[in-house]
């Protein structure tokens, strides 16, 4: 039979359309790599300082009548691993506090604001130039929304795809990102700004119940605003790609559901109260984190390895066979844990069996601007930066842990090489996180008589304490920055937070 090469084409167009439509079906199917151009994180100005002396005086006239709780609350705020330059927003330096809702949009206004404009002015966009918006608050969630009141202040346009997550933690800002990276695979050329943040005057505090005071004495000012974008254009001006998002939830066991709650005391106060398991169970939920982030980073021989201890950990049972950390220093080159206190840092440091070296952007975020719940992890990703160790290739591991009880992790690739000189504005006297190394004098409380609750951030805080209320005025200091109200500061922001970190 012979072949008709004329009419060959009939027979092979099919073949090529077809094979064409495959090849590009899968281009256009591919994620989408997702960027981080650039973000910025919020510097309150020292008007709204609150360093432990004041602190104290503040809950002696608090408490006065109850001691018991001033002792507490010393030696809480001894052990959080706060320094003198940690802020409070202005209605908790009122006294009595005005935790009202109008004094909390206050707060929101300065914060995000302030974080906002100076992202705007380090990328280069505008707010027409926004097509994605989420926010992150856990506490507060008023009505219009966070993201509309920026979406109000800004003039966006009405195009905008707008989200408010709340009641997420301190864990929230993965969350965000995790979301953001997924409408960014849905609507192309497109960038996103995520407002990660914590509004902490309505949680102001002012009850008896030890377990609600902790947080209250933890949590400082604190934002970050971050803007991711799928633009292929803006490649090589990025900072970072996102590599993976691993989310790990535990809210189907009932005591990790309790671990933090916000709830009502005995004489109907609100406060977010910590379970004493929330350690243990922290440590859990980031094992789980750890098992399924496990397969995506590590190489072939730490995976079998990993796997192996898993299984003989099952059968065995977890008491007689140790269990087997992967050497993420050699995966990771720079970690951000979530400052959350020192109790959480030192925790996570035994656990993975990280270095003083790989946990002090940590420690120094926390001495510096204190627990400011979800961008605590981008306060001290500016921290590694202005010091000069971010290069091109870095990888970077963010850990959060938050209400629920979540634990979420975020590993960037770094995009070119970071200089010290260009990571955030502002010199020495602007106190900026490069102030963060204790100094002499106020090195924050380090010692080891505390017993397991109080180290934790729970306990009674009774025992070991023999001072009466008296002594404890006498200790107190005389509480700058809390007697006056401060009148409306508009904030300096210094994105990535100090170039005085060197």
């Amino acid at each position: 039979m012979e072949f008709n090469f004329e009419n060959a084409h009939v027979f092979y167009m099919p073949i090529f359309c077809t094979l064409f439509l495959a090849i590009f079906y899968c281009y256009k199917s591919r994620p989408k790599l997702i960027y981080l151009l650039d973000y910025a994180c919020f510097k309150p100005p020292a008007i709204f300082r609150a360093p432990l002396p004041s602190c104290l005086e503040y809950a002696y006239m608090i408490f006065k009548d109850n001691p018991r709780l001033v002792r507490f609350s010393r030696r809480v705020l001894e052990r959080t691993g706060l320094g003198p330059e940690t802020c409070l927003p202005p209605a908790i330096h009122y006294i009595p506090p005005e935790p009202t809702m109008e004094l909390a949009r206050d707060e929101a206004r300065l914060v995000a604001f302030s974080a906002i404009d100076e992202v705007f002015s380090k990328t280069g966009l505008g707010p027409e130039d926004v097509d994605i918006l989420i926010t992150n608050c856990s506490i507060f969630c008023p009505s219009p929304s966070l993201s509309s009141m920026i979406v109000n202040k800004y003039k966006m346009k009405s195009s905008i795809k707008t989200f408010s997550l709340s009641g997420m933690g301190c864990s929230a800002s993965p969350i965000s990102v995790d979301l953001a990276s997924k409408l960014l695979q849905v609507y192309p050329n497109s960038n996103a700004l995520i407002i990660s943040t914590e509004i902490i005057t309505p949680n102001c505090y002012m009850g008896t119940e030890l377990s609600m005071l902790v947080p209250a004495c933890l949590f400082r000012l604190g934002c970050a605003a971050i803007m991711l974008t799928n633009k292929q254009a803006e490649k090589n001006r990025a900072k970072y790609r996102l590599l993976h998002i691993v989310r790990t939830h535990k809210g189907g066991e009932d005591r990790a559901y309790n671990s933090v709650t916000q709830r009502e005391d005995d004489e109907g106060r609100v406060g977010v109260a910590l379970s004493k398991e929330l350690m243990v169970i922290a440590g859990e939920t980031l094992t789980s984190n750890i098992t399924t982030l496990g397969p995506l980073v590590l190489p072939v021989f730490e995976m079998v390895h990993f796997a192996f201890n898993f299984i003989a950990r099952k059968i065995l049972g977890s008491e007689k066979i140790k269990p087997f950390v992967p050497k993420f220093n050699q995966i990771f080159d720079h970690f951000c844990v979530h400052a959350g206190g020192r109790a959480v840092i030192d925790e996570l440091q035994t656990g993975l069996r990280f270095s003083d070296h790989q946990v002090e952007a940590s420690r120094m975020a926390l001495y510096r601007f204190g627990n400011t719940s979800s961008s605590s992890i981008w306060y001290e990703l500016s921290y590694i930066e202005a010091k000069g160790r971010m290069k091109k290739g870095d990888r970077t591991w963010q850990i959060a842990f938050g209400s629920g009880f979540k634990c979420n992790s975020a590993v960037w690739k770094c995009n070119r090489d970071i200089k010290a000189s260009a990571a955030g504005t502002g010199g020495r006297d602007q106190g900026t996180v490069g102030d963060a190394s204790p100094k002499e004098g106020i090195e924050p409380y380090t010692g080891s008589e505390e017993t397991p609750e109080v180290r934790a951030g729970i306990g009674d805080g009774s025992g070991g304490g023999k001072e009466d209320a008296t002594a404890a005025k006498e200790e107190t200091g005389d509480g700058e920055g809390l007697h006056v109200k401060p009148p409306e500061v508009r904030s300096k922001v210094v994105g990535e937070v100090g170039s005085d970190m060197r």
